[in-house]
């Protein structure tokens, strides 16, 4: 049966991708935070951003769940619109996140801070989305290390 679903998804992306021009990219299977599939023309440029998590803030702490979110996903937009590229572009976030100190992994703290990011009035693109916990990330503090890829038609 699940060899079913997915040959079923692909197929409806297929179709939905074949009513389309091949110059755009189509966004399907819409959730709350996410889509489930972006299918990228040939032709698109991309960009790939590599891993990065918050900023050690002034006082040595590095804050919650969803301000490391926050920090992140802003030094994102930064650097993708002083390259001339916005929000809107990624199609991809990928998160590996661990427990604070409490043992606790704040889901919803992350969904907080992301959602002041996708699916806005200001951006209402979503990218696909994968979430992983992990034991432990490179920098002690670091609660949360996002990487995007963002892809757009050429101008």
């Amino acid at each position: 049966m699940i060899k079913l679903s997915k040959s079923l998804a692909i197929v409806s992306l297929l179709a939905i991708v074949g009513t389309v021009s091949a110059q755009e990219i189509v966004r399907t299977g819409e959730a709350r935070n996410f889509y489930n599939n972006i299918f990228i023309p040939a032709g698109a440029e991309t960009l790939y951003l590599s891993g990065a998590g918050a900023q050690q803030k002034a006082d040595g702490t590095w804050g919650d769940m969803e301000q490391q979110a926050i920090d992140t996903l802003g030094r994102f937009k930064e650097t993708l619109e002083s390259q001339g590229w916005s929000m809107a572009d990624i199609v991809q976030v990928r998160v590996f996140a661990v427990a604070g100190a409490d043992g606790a992994l704040d889901f919803d703290g992350f969904n907080r801070g992301y959602q002041t990011f996708f699916g806005t009035t200001e951006n209402p693109m979503k990218p696909v989305r994968s979430f992983v916990q992990i034991a432990g990330l490179v920098v002690p503090g670091w609660l949360v290390e996002i990487e995007i890829r963002a892809a757009r038609m050429p101008k």
